[in-house]
Formats: structure tokens, sequence, C-alpha cells
């Protein structure tokens, strides 16, 4: 991540990230959707469209955009989009295996880990970032205000819905969100080191 801020990253390696982050969200956002299918009421509903909003609307467009411009830059293709790869088919299988088999509630907890991290890392990168065309709106994006009221939302959403749970659906509500954030750090792995199934990567090599 620092080497985001200081503009040192490898444009191969942000294009990887961006190629798959592009598979990764229709079904961040499919998860959405599905939770927002298992609402009792039209709050959650409301909940659920607000972030499936966000992402269709604001994230995918901005990602596409960011992939053009890193292309620009020279990155080498690697097979990012050549399928999704095996942190990334973990990744979002559970996400939406979540939301199929449980509720809305559930799938808040699934989900949050992913916004909320990049909101916390990216707010403590501002600080540090260098000018960069691709990488230091990147960090902006992710570290404003606005996507930080976004995920507090978010945040605010799922603790009301939370209540005074059970030791059974607090246990699991926990179980849920810890997957969810170690899913995501090996998607951050996934990416730094452009890991892909092996007939890929032989088609793709890095030399």
């Amino acid at each position: 991540m620092r080497e985001l801020a200081s503009g040192t990253l490898p444009p191969d390696k942000f294009r990887f990230y961006i190629e798959q982050n592009l598979q990764y969200l229709p079904e961040y956002a499919r998860a959405m959707a599905l939770g927002a299918s298992r609402a009792e009421d039209l709050e959650t509903m409301r909940a659920f469209a607000a972030d499936l909003q966000s992402v269709v609307s604001t994230e995918i467009p901005e990602n596409k955009e960011l992939l053009r411009r890193v292309c620009e830059l020279g990155a080498r293709d690697l097979g990012g989009a050549d399928g999704m790869t095996p942190a990334n088919v973990a990744y979002t299988g559970f996400l939406v295996g979540t939301a199929a088999r449980f509720g809305p509630l559930e799938t808040m907890a699934s989900i949050l880990p992913c916004a909320w991290s990049y909101g916390e890392i990216a707010a403590r990168l501002v600080p540090e970032v260098q000018e960069h065309p691709v990488y230091a709106e990147w960090i902006r994006f992710f570290g404003s205000p606005d996507y930080g009221a976004i995920v507090e939302q978010m945040r605010r959403d799922f603790e009301l819905r939370v209540g005074d749970p059970s030791e059974e659906s607090l246990e699991r509500l926990a179980r849920l969100f810890v997957t969810s954030a170690r899913l995501e750090r090996a998607f951050w792995d996934m990416a730094y080191g452009l890991e892909h199934w092996p007939d890929v990567r032989a088609r793709h090599p890095l030399d």
C-alpha cells in the first residue's frame, strides 16, 4: 500500500489488481442484491440498495477508467482479465454463498470488511500520497470524506440490525466478518504477488 502512496508500485501489478477487481465487484454487488431480496422491511432494502448503487454507478466505472489510464502508462498484460484468480474465486464465492444461505444481517457482516478496510487504509495513506497520474486519485477517492460517509452508514446499518443477538448469532456474525477480512487480505496479497492459476500464468509469463 505504501508503494501506492509513494507512486512506486509497478503499473503491471496495479493493472492486475484492477482487472481482478472488475471481476470481483459485480459479485460483491450480487451479494448485496441477494441481501435486499431477503430483507423483511423496506429500510433494510434501502440500505442494500444504496450500497449497491454506489458499487454499480461509482466504483465499477471508476475502476474501468483507472484501468484505461494505467494501460496508457504501459502496464503489461499479465493475465489479470483472463478469468478470476483462485483468491478471487474463493472471496466472491464466500460472499455470494453467504448471501444465498443466510439472511440480510449475515450478508452485511460479510460485505462490510471490504468497504471498511478500503476506507481505513486509504485515509491513512492520504497524508503520504505523492502525485501520480493514477495512484493518487485512487487513494484520494477511498480516503475522501464522501467515501468515509458511505462506510460509516454501512456500519450504522449493520449495528442497528444486530441489536441484542444471541450468543450463537453473535458467534456466527463474528466468524463471517473475520473470514471476509481474511479473504480481503488474501485478495491484496494475490494482486501484489500476481498469483493466478498455473495455466493462465504460463500464458502470461512475468519475464
